[in-house]
């Protein structure tokens, strides 16, 4: 993963992002694995959500990721076939 150079701090989005991609870096140099890290960050976000939104919204927004990842929307290297 690589932080953003320059990024836009008053856009909290990119800066949570870039946060995040800076504690995964930390990670995986310090011998965690790329899967661990995942699976670290998919927990937090998900034990957080529901916190905040409860887990009905919880659980619509995960039934929608099926989809999004079979259209490829998390798919950063696409092979061609």
């Amino acid at each position: 993963m690589q932080c953003f150079e320059d990024i836009d701090t008053k856009n909290p989005t990119l800066k949570a992002l870039d946060l995040i991609l800076a504690a995964w870096d930390e990670g995986v140099d310090t011998g965690v694995e790329p899967q661990q890290m995942a699976y670290a960050a998919l927990f937090t976000a998900l034990t957080d959500l529901v916190a905040i939104y409860g887990e009905d919204a919880v659980i619509h927004l995960t039934r929608g990721l099926e989809k999004r990842v079979v259209e490829g929307e998390f798919t950063l290297a696409r092979r061609d076939q």
